[in-house]
């Protein structure tokens, strides 16, 4: 019997290769992101949070916000693998009335909770819905993905001073720091190391991990919160396009727009991730 991490690293696999089938359809997308946060979505959604496809909208289940909503490709694949809707509707990524858009739309989509992509939004979101959780007597938990490139806008440090504020230790952040964003690498953009004692001087409760690294992962799950009566956050260290070798850690495919036998070699490979992680 397969184990919980296996089970884990063979959602990602075919959650990796539908991400690349949405490349496809679409003839582009924020790849590098969307396969960089895409074993942190994995885990969330097939580990840590309480949800039910076929009740999207219960009052009680975990909420998850994307913030940075260009990396949307990893969240639809991950709700498409977890039974939302039908995988086929990945097929009409980024084209005309798709409910599939370029960022987030949560009146198109069941499972997503809010429309993002105005970076430096979600983690507001997030102090918004976790406050109302709370003040409804809810258990439930809120989840974000924030990308490392979005961290200087001045809304994300006015939502963590709140967070700590109100003790919100039902809130989680996965900082995705994979040390790329469109123009650059972030230290030379917009430098905000160390990312972890500035979340700490905000008062969260503060880790960092491999956020590739599905062990590692889990455990950081099990482990929220961090600390009682204070928000965590957790700073992970992950790799731009994981999972495609030819691509990995390189700037050029945070926005892929790729040649036919660059895709169709990117295909072949996660095929064949797939099918290792199946006879595994």
């Amino acid at each position: 019997m397969l184990g919980t991490i296996e089970l884990l690293e063979r959602h990602a696999a075919r959650c990796r290769r539908s991400v690349v089938r949405m490349v496809r359809s679409s003839g582009a997308g924020h790849l590098g992101g969307s396969l960089s946060c895409l074993d942190i979505v994995t885990a969330l959604y097939f580990h840590a949070m309480d949800v039910d496809p076929k009740n999207p909208g219960k009052t009680n289940r975990d909420r998850f916000i994307l913030s940075a909503g260009h990396k949307c490709m990893a969240q639809y694949a991950a709700l498409a693998e977890r039974g939302f809707f039908d995988i086929s509707l990945l097929d009409t990524y980024g084209k005309l009335n798709t409910k599939l858009p370029g960022h987030p739309d949560m009146h198109k989509l069941p499972g997503v909770e809010a429309n993002t992509g105005a970076l430096g939004h979600g983690l507001s979101i997030s102090v918004g819905m976790a406050l109302g959780l709370r003040a409804a007597g809810l258990e439930s938990r809120v989840y974000t993905i924030m990308g490392d490139g979005e961290l200087p806008e001045g809304s994300n440090w006015e939502a963590a001073a709140a967070a700590a504020h109100y003790g919100l230790q039902n809130l989680a952040v996965f900082v995705d720091d994979n040390g790329l964003q469109i123009s650059g690498r972030t230290v030379e953009v917009m430098n905000m190391e160390p990312v972890e004692e500035r979340f700490s001087a905000f008062g969260w409760a503060t880790r960092s991990i491999d956020g590739n690294d599905m062990s590692e992962i889990v455990n950081t799950l099990g482990a929220l919160p961090f600390e009682p009566g204070k928000p965590s956050a957790v700073i992970a260290h992950t790799i731009k396009c994981k999972g495609l070798s030819f691509a990995e850690g390189k700037m050029a495919y945070h926005y892929w727009k790729p040649k036919e036998d660059e895709l169709a070699l990117a295909e072949l490979e996660l095929d064949e991730a797939v099918r290792l992680g199946e006879a595994g």
